[in-house]
């Protein structure tokens, strides 16, 4: 079994890395590119889409007020690149909106940033998963019929492609990335050559009649105006992963961050401005409730993507560009997860560091990834796509109240952060840059904070109120992990006091019957020489204790023989209770439980031995004073489970150039009998 576990982990996984391989993993821009920014790129496939679902229950004639809610956000979006600009190079270290709302606002706003970084991180797998299945399924109905599986297939094999490392998943998802920018780029170029040209285009929706669903007028259109707004802002998405992987990027970091950053920004802005445009221009309608608001569409109508209309409109009578279009689309959606399996393993790494999480969130895999960050998101990323049926609709009501919670806490932090500086620094010309970029914050901080409100606003009964609830349970278990470590830290902290030896060593060997087990047993702890030794028997049988006793006095052994009655014939309790009264007896002394434990090779063996021995050491541990030692005898089964890790382990360490464990251990210890290499241990 644990052959086939590890021969299906290197098949999956890889072989493992050397940690000074880990410069090796470092990313250049041309792959930087599509690792950190596909979750950004893939926001402009679904965001314009969203401001016309959200307008369209005003109907057509709200349509008119897209192309104003799309430059709003366009605007947006360049605040707020610009504002992360100022980041990658203030704070490069990788901890980004954390690390800035920790270091200017104080740990509780770090703790609120990290919160909802998590969660923006879990949801941005589960939402492009499920948009990039429904962008393939308008090509292949058999995707958009089981969205759920697809998106938890997916969810998996990228999985697994991360656990192989940043660059290896980055080299293999870069060229879906480039695809999806050329292809999109050769969209809007079409569309608007043709439209320039006064050629034909007409979406397949565009000879629907769009039926409001309900009347809008005053305060009820700003309002849907407004939950528009905060829709399209899903385009903003992705911006901070950037600010997050920072130590990824090749040196110069910061500069080459910043770089990527700006072409994001721009090729996100050029794509989102284009398809609203090609949108109108092709009377591209996408409903709320299609089977209800479309008059005119057939009975089944399926109701594609926006972009899948527009790719068909502009490319009718080229059906390959429409599939080119659709595929690229829904593998860029799928991929943009990728950003996401970047930044929260970096992010759970840096908090565990902090003692925020786990400590096992810390440590890299074998191929120098965050491996137990990625599983953990993976899971709870599955979790959420079953529980949602992968809806785009219902998923991405919680998804941006996470990311301009940190967008607004890490432009108020940078403003402190400027104004720190500024207190100090004399030089007019460097303070002349410092206000500049201090002004680009507080302009992004502006933007971000009034878009976060609007969002609350008009997403919280639509189910932002479960991402919300989300961030809060996140931000009180990370407390309490914190005062967990704390407290612990206090606990275990030393000082000279503790190096001060008990009076005396009261050592018990724990025996059931007289055998091989038993004898190492009393051997190892005679060679620890306590002040005093004594083998402890529960009597539960009065027969065999009688003669355990006898043979025990036959064999003249240098040990003293205690039976302990139980009249209950329990073992745990009276072995429990007479340490508890040596203990209670003499306080400053220390006690030491010796226990014999089989080692075996096999899981089922595992159940037929050890049973009593680890119910008695779970209690014993929790007794103050009192030192469990557990002295293996290990089995013909373990023997042989041993050699074959051992020849694995020769294998794997000779394929890397190492020197095999064979040649560090020499005396082929793996061969000799259980009974002789213990006598020879207990010998020496």
């Amino acid at each position: 079994m644990s052959r086939l576990t590890a021969a299906a982990k290197r098949f999956v996984v890889g072989r493992p890395f050397r940690s000074d391989r880990l410069a090796h993993t470092l990313l250049p821009k041309r792959i930087a590119l599509p690792v950190f920014a596909s979750d950004a790129l893939s926001s402009v496939a679904y965001a314009p889409a969203e401001i016309f679902t959200v307008l369209s229950v005003a109907g057509l004639a709200a349509y008119t007020y897209a192309p104003w809610i799309a430059i709003t956000v366009a605007f947006v979006m360049v605040v707020v690149v610009a504002s992360y600009r100022q980041n990658v190079h203030a704070y490069p270290s990788g901890g980004g909106d954390y690390e800035v709302a920790t270091k200017n606002l104080g740990p509780n706003f770090g703790l609120l940033v990290a919160s909802a970084l998590l969660v923006d991180y879990i949801l941005t797998v589960a939402v492009s998963t499920a948009a990039g299945v429904a962008n393939i399924g308008s090509a292949l109905a058999v995707v958009g019929a089981h969205p759920v599986w697809f998106s938890i297939l997916i969810i998996t094999l990228v999985t697994a492609a991360n656990l192989r490392g940043i660059r290896e998943s980055g080299s293999a998802f870069a060229i879906p990335v480039y695809a999806f920018i050329v292809s999109m780029i050769a969209m809007l170029l079409t569309g608007f050559v043709r439209w320039l040209l006064g050629s034909e285009m007409r979406a397949e929706s565009a000879g629907f009649h769009l039926q409001p669903e309900h009347a809008t007028a005053g305060l009820a259109l700003v309002f849907l105006l407004a939950r528009a707004f905060s829709s399209g802002s899903a385009a903003l998405t992705g911006v901070e992963a950037i600010s997050n992987g920072v130590p990824a990027f090749q040196k110069p970091k910061s500069k080459n961050a910043a770089t990527t950053l700006a072409l994001m920004g721009g090729l996100s802005l050029v794509m989102m401005l284009g398809l609203v445009g090609l949108a109108i221009a092709t009377g591209a309608q996408i409903a709320d409730d299609p089977a209800r608001q479309l008059v005119g569409a057939p009975e089944g109508y399926y109701q594609k993507t926006l972009i899948a209309q527009i790719a068909q409109a502009v490319f009718s009578g080229f059906p390959v560009g429409f599939y080119i279009v659709s595929f690229t689309t829904g593998l860029i959606l799928i991929l943009a997860c990728n950003t996401a399996f970047n930044g929260f393993p970096v992010l759970g790494s840096i908090l565990a560091q902090d003692r925020f999480l786990p400590r096992q969130l810390h440590t890299r895999g074998d191929r120098l990834a965050f491996s137990n960050g990625i599983v953990f998101l993976a899971v709870v990323a599955l979790i959420l796509v079953i529980a949602f049926q992968a809806d785009v609709t219902s998923l991405i009501q919680l998804y941006i109240v996470g990311v301009f919670v940190s967008f607004t806490c890490s432009q108020a932090g940078m403003i402190r952060h400027w104004s720190r500086l500024l207190s100090t620094e004399k030089d007019p010309t460097v303070r002349r840059r410092m206000r500049r970029s201090q002004t680009i914050n507080a302009v992004g901080f502006c933007c971000t904070a009034v878009v976060l409100v609007i969002v609350l606003i008009t997403k919280f009964l639509a189910g932002a109120w479960i991402a919300i609830a989300a961030m809060a349970v996140i931000f009180v278990t990370m407390k309490a992990i914190r005062k967990h470590y704390d407290r612990v830290a206090r606990e275990i902290a030393a000082d000279e006091d503790d190096l001060v030896l008990p009076s005396r060593v009261h050592a018990i060997v724990l025996v059931s019957k007289i055998h091989l087990p038993t004898m190492r047993a009393l051997a190892y702890a005679r060679a620890t020489r306590p002040d005093t030794l004594e083998a402890v028997t529960v009597s539960v049988d009065p027969k065999d204790t009688e003669a355990l006793a006898r043979e025990w006095e036959d064999r003249d052994l240098p040990v003293a023989l205690k039976v302990i009655d139980s009249p209950f014939r329990e073992v745990t309790r009276p072995i429990l209770d007479y340490v508890r009264r040596i203990r209670k007896n003499a306080p400053r002394d220390l006690v030491a439980v010796y226990i014999p434990e089989y080692v075996v090779g096999k899981w089922w063996e595992q159940i037929l031995h050890n049973q009593s021995a680890l119910r008695l050491k779970g209690r014993l541990l929790f007794t103050p004073g009192v030192m469990v030692t557990s002295v293996p005898w290990q089995l013909s089964s373990s023997e042989a489970l041993d050699d074959r890790l051992r020849q694995r382990a020769d294998r794997e360490l000779g394929l890397r150039g190492r020197i095999p464990s064979s040649a560090i251990q020499p005396g082929a210890a793996s061969e000799q009998p259980g009974r002789l290499r213990a006598r020879d241990q207990d010998e020496r």
